[in-house]
């Protein structure tokens, strides 16, 4: 059985689908098929695809393209001895960053990951929404090291869908990048924490049931296809495919 998943972000603006076998059943005219128990390497795979979606999907609804992506790098005699000396560094900065928002009256939207990596350097990566001096406040937050920030769009990480820049903020040890020749590298952090501010609900998808996989999707009447993905699910071992579909003409800001 086909099924497909729609969520829709900027109240109708973007609209992200999900279509993939649900795993259940074998091929046509079989029974429902044993359900495998998934290797601790398929799991960490699936879970990762999840915590990038997720990242990438609050990305579509509560930032644009002109928001910032900003790094905080540590001084060398700063360094923390830990993940949770790291937490509350990031803590405070953001104590500070929270009061200066709420005196221009803004909410603070956010998504981080602190990364340490294998030579034991630390840094934390933030996705910021822009209030006009975004760039400014970031950078008196943080005392621990210097500040680099850009807009998302001008990011080598950008495109429409947010994937390269989900998939950036959300990796951790096992994450690999591969090498020209195709073959996977060697992880470049030997540990991570990512999280967002709270106050980024995802809203609830709209589920339906199709009658078989079509070779390609078409956009809704008024909309483009930014970006199609397709890939086998490592669990279920089914094709799955998502696409990001925008408004051609959005509504204002």
């Amino acid at each position: 059985m086909v099924k497909r998943k729609r969520y829709r972000f900027r109240q109708g603006d973007v609209i992200d689908v999900e279509e993939f076998h649900d795993g259940r059943y074998g091929g046509p005219g079989t029974g429902r098929a044993k359900r495998a128990k998934p290797t601790e390497e398929q799991m960490r795979a699936v879970n990762a695809q999840n915590k990038a979606k997720r990242c990438r999907q609050r990305m579509l609804e509560y930032f644009h393209e002109g928001d910032i992506f900003a790094t905080w790098t540590y001084e060398v005699r700063n360094r923390p001895p830990d993940m949770q000396a790291a937490l509350k560094d990031f803590q405070k900065a953001m104590r500070y960053v929270r009061r200066e928002f709420k005196k221009r009256g803004y909410e603070v939207f956010w998504i981080r990951n602190i990364e340490r990596g294998t030579k034991g350097a630390w840094h934390i990566h933030l996705v910021i929404n822009e209030i006009g001096d975004t760039a400014s406040i970031i950078t008196k937050a943080w005392t621990k090291g210097g500040t680099w920030s850009i807009e998302i769009k001008n990011s080598k990480y950008y495109d429409e869908d947010f994937t390269k820049l989900a998939n950036y903020m959300t990796k951790d040890e096992h994450t690999t990048e591969e090498k020209k020749d195709g073959k996977p590298g060697k992880p470049r952090l030997s540990e991570a924490s990512y999280n967002t501010s709270r106050n980024m609900p995802l809203p609830e998808p709209k589920v339906d049931k199709l009658r078989r996989w079509k070779e390609e999707p078409k956009p809704k009447k008024g909309y483009y296809i930014a970006k199609i993905h397709e890939g086998i699910n490592p669990v279920t071992g089914y094709k799955y495919r998502r696409y990001t579909m925008i408004r051609l003409k959005r509504r204002r800001e």
